[in-house]
């Protein structure tokens, strides 16, 4: 690589990293909370907690839960009844003043499926770890900021591209991880943050690629509404408006029976953005690790609880479910927490280091100015 070559992957790793600095920062700072989010949800008192009950005690039918979900929030609608695998007894409820409100205007708690009480969801509804969430997904913005966000994790991904591409000639001078401790702070910094860099290259990308496709999940969830149900909706087209909806009590059966096998994740409700408005939305997933966030989106009519199709899933709204568990390391349980924290507290130095040596070098470029003036 030539001296030319390398001075403009300097430039663009220069002014990519110094973009994104600031918000990656913020991002891996509120990241690293958000991976024991569930452990925290517990130790600040913020997860719910259903009583005992005789064991045995049966779960009540489904149309009686969302009874007991649209009494305890009376004035508004069900949007979506969740399955929590952690909770076999709890199903988590979300409702809001319409069923086509957006997602920060619903309100969520849980539900025991045995007595349908409800339990308050401090986390989900204003918690300190929704705070978090929230900064952390949409700057508080709604769409723009989720947009700008991931405007910044596209470069941050051109900041790893181009600082793997500088590492190679960087090398070429030292021993692999080698820091030279007799030279001056700058560059002791230096090689930290170049070893640190490319150890921690392979997670920075996948987080950041992750990251990038959580942020655009609004605009891939609308894609799918006109790609996948588009079709699905079109011998509704001139159907009057549901005024009534059938019993959601057969509903988990009559998916169990179009798709063995699978098991509920959530139910959407018609009009929502996860459904139609002519349509319960079964979405069902797999047993295993990987199919566990894999949706099978079952469309049953809401009058006639016939099944009208499995939508389409195609392969962006696959990433979109695979993306948001890897992205926070949801996949291998603590061990995979606890590597994620590492990684995130090693990306924060990196970050960090990258910041002191720009400003070193700005300082020292300066200061040579300065001495040229005075000669």
């Amino acid at each position: 690589m030539n001296s030319t070559t390398i001075r403009r992957w300097s430039f663009v790793h220069t002014w990519t990293s110094l973009i994104c600095t600031l918000f990656l920062l913020m991002l891996a700072v509120t990241g690293l909370p958000l991976i024991f989010h569930h452990e925290l949800e517990h130790l600040l008192g913020e997860a719910p907690e259903l009583r005992a009950l005789p064991a045995g005690t049966p779960h009540l039918r489904l149309q009686q839960l969302v009874d007991a979900a649209e009494r305890q929030r009376p004035g508004e609608v069900l949007q979506y009844l969740g399955y929590d695998k952690d909770e076999p007894h709890g199903v988590i409820a979300i409702t809001a003043a319409s069923a086509a409100s957006e997602p920060n205007a619903s309100h969520s708690f849980m539900l025991d499926a045995r007595s349908g009480e409800a339990l308050a969801m401090p986390a989900a509804n204003g918690g300190v770890l929704m705070f978090i969430l929230r900064l952390h997904v949409d700057l508080f913005a709604g769409l723009p900021g989720k947009l700008l966000l991931a405007a910044m994790g596209l470069l941050f991904v051109a900041a790893m591209v181009s600082g793997a591409v500088l590492y190679a000639p960087f090398m070429r001078r030292l021993r692999f991880a080698e820091v030279r401790r007799h030279k001056s702070t700058r560059t002791r910094w230096l090689d930290l943050h170049n070893l640190i860099g490319i150890v921690t290259l392979t997670w920075a990308l996948a987080v950041g690629i992750t990251g990038v496709i959580s942020a655009s999940a609004d605009l891939l969830i609308e894609a799918w509404r006109e790609e996948a149900l588009g079709a699905l909706m079109q011998p509704y087209r001139d159907a009057p408006p549901l005024q009534q909806r059938a019993s959601a009590d057969q509903l988990l059966e009559i998916a169990a029976a179009a798709l063995p096998g699978m098991r509920p994740d959530f139910i959407a409700f018609p009009g929502t953005r996860f459904s139609t408005e002519h349509h319960y939305t079964v979405f069902m997933v797999g047993n295993t690790q990987l199919t566990a966030y894999l949706w099978a989106p079952l469309l049953i009519d809401a009058q006639s609880l016939a099944v009208s199709a499995i939508a389409e899933r195609p392969w962006y709204m696959d990433a979109l479910s695979m993306s948001q568990p890897l992205h926070f390391g949801d996949y291998g349980g603590r061990p995979m927490q606890i590597l994620w924290a590492l990684l995130d507290v090693l990306t924060i130095v990196v970050l960090l280091s990258g910041l002191y040596l720009w400003w070193a070098r700005r300082r020292t470029a300066r200061a040579a100015v300065r001495g040229e003036a005075r000669a």
